[in-house]
């Protein structure tokens, strides 16, 4: 019975990209639903996608191990979502554009594009990467099968339904996902696991008071999520690409308070399913297990089926909202950035289809879909090889936040930033988080700590011993501002 329910799920995910399909006439309607959704669609879908493998299944894990203070990592992720849309949602959605790297260059002037590009293409990779690393745990757990059939299984259905209609089909599949995802861990998991494992009372005298020790997982733990997830959901193309699709600044901003309150709650519910699962099944010794071990033992087929599928919901929108991030940036900041710059004949385009203007032409629709094949065909690869999703999560944050972080939010706030400050702050950032990552560790606190520092000193010495951003291409992002 839960099979089925889980099978009818990934049918209807199908159909709903064959609808999408027939709305996705344009680029802008395949990259940014046309940037017309209004606030129910707009919170569903950002909410779908920033709570994905990590959030479900890699935070049910963490409070297997930590208890409630396992939520920090989630709740991380809703605080950046909190300040995301205060502070500058409506900045960015005024900008009329389709990624984070076409943000430097109007902000900088040409230079930048490429590096960002392949930053952020990485980030983009490796997040699609943690949800199909969770979805396949959840089809082996499931159906019995091997790993790498199971990430096969998943991954070609998230192409199918991203590639046939782009934003307008993973916004149909999104809101529908989180309404399941809402359903099957607030209403049906939490309450039942709760329960089973005796309640409050229950679980405090099985695993002692500690378990409710808010900041048991440690200070630095904390701080690093908070560096890491809070300040790298400010600046990445999955997110940004969803405050594009918003209709208006006020959408943007308000949309997205409301997602970052449910992620808060969504964090509380994840870490006390995972609290309450160490009492009802004991000894689970790889932490992603968890999710699936705890809804075996507490629920009867057609409940497991429907809880499974909610997880499946929120691993699904999150790896197709990293898919389109991921192949848009490298499509358009990448090879079409260096085939205009060679010259090409297929390349040559106006200024505003560069930077966000509205192209109707079927080939680069067409491209769109081939890059999205593309970038899902190295995500199911890569998830064959890299067995943990906060392993995963943990990679792709840290590039995105020592990378990028500084050069972005300097754009917003320093006015002296010069293209020369981005370059090196990139670059410094970068190369120095993945040699802390390769000495140290990747779950190690320095390597993000080292590169957000280095990368802030290299931004700040290169942009104030360079020559102030032409006045020309301030006064054109001033303009882009005030529409």
């Amino acid at each position: 019975m839960d099979i089925a329910v889980v099978l009818l799920y990934l049918l209807a995910m199908i159909g709903f990209g064959v609808w999408g399909m027939r709305r996705a006439r344009t680029q802008e309607d395949y990259l940014v639903a046309g940037r017309r959704l209004g606030p129910m669609l707009y919170t569903g879908t950002l909410a779908a996608v920033v709570l994905g493998g990590a959030s479900t299944v890699g935070g049910v894990g963490l409070g297997y191990e930590f208890g409630l203070s396992g939520l920090w990592l989630v709740a991380c992720i809703g605080l950046g979502i909190l300040a995301l849309s205060l502070f500058f949602a409506p900045t960015i959605q005024r900008l009329e554009i389709y990624t984070v790297s076409q943000m430097l260059e109007l902000r900088y002037g040409r230079g930048s594009r490429t590096v960002s590009g392949l930053i952020m293409s990485a980030y983009g990779l490796m997040i699609a990467t943690t949800s199909t690393v969770a979805y396949g745990s959840i089809f082996h757990a499931l159906l019995g099968i091997d790993r790498v059939p199971a990430i096969l299984l998943g991954g070609s259905v998230v192409v199918v339904y991203s590639l046939l209609g782009g934003m307008w089909s993973i916004t149909l599949t999104d809101f529908v996902q989180f309404i399941i995802q809402t359903i099957g861990i607030f209403l049906i998991l939490l309450p039942i696991v709760l329960t089973q494992a005796g309640g409050f009372s229950g679980i405090s005298a099985a695993l002692g008071p500690q378990a409710f020790d808010p900041v048991g997982i440690g200070g630095s733990t904390i701080l690093t999520y908070f560096l890491i997830y809070t300040l790298g959901l400010l600046i990445g193309q999955d997110i940004w690409q969803r405050v594009f699709t918003a209709r208006s600044p006020g959408v943007a901003r308000w949309g997205g308070v409301s997602t970052g309150l449910y992620c808060l709650l969504y964090a509380v519910a994840g870490a006390l399913i995972g609290t309450a699962a160490q009492v009802l099944v004991p000894g689970i010794e790889v932490s992603d297990d968890v999710f699936t071990a705890v809804v075996a033992h507490s629920m009867a087929p057609l409940l497991g089926g429907f809880v499974l599928a909610a997880a499946l919901s929120a691993v699904m929108s999150t790896a197709s909202g990293a898919l389109i991030a991921g192949s848009t940036v490298f499509r358009q900041d990448v090879v079409e950035n260096l085939s205009h710059r060679r010259g090409r004949p297929d390349s040559q385009q106006d200024a505003s289809a560069q930077l966000g203007g509205v192209d109707e032409s079927p080939d680069r629709l067409r491209a769109s879909r081939l890059w999205l094949a593309a970038f899902g065909v190295a995500s199911m690869g890569l998830a064959c090889v890299m067995p943990s999703v906060v392993e995963a999560l943990t990679v792709a944050y840290n590039l995105l936040v020592a990378g990028l972080l500084i050069p972005i939010l300097g754009g917003l706030v320093f006015r002296r930033g010069t293209i020369v400050g981005v370059l090196a702050g990139m670059i410094a950032g970068s190369v120095t988080t993945i040699v802390m990552m390769i000495v140290v560790g990747i779950f190690a606190d320095s390597p993000i700590y080292v590169g957000l520092g280095a990368s802030a000193v290299a931004y700040l010495v290169g942009s104030l011993v360079s020559r102030p951003t032409p006045q020309p291409v301030l006064e054109a992002w001033d303009a882009r501002l005030r529409r």
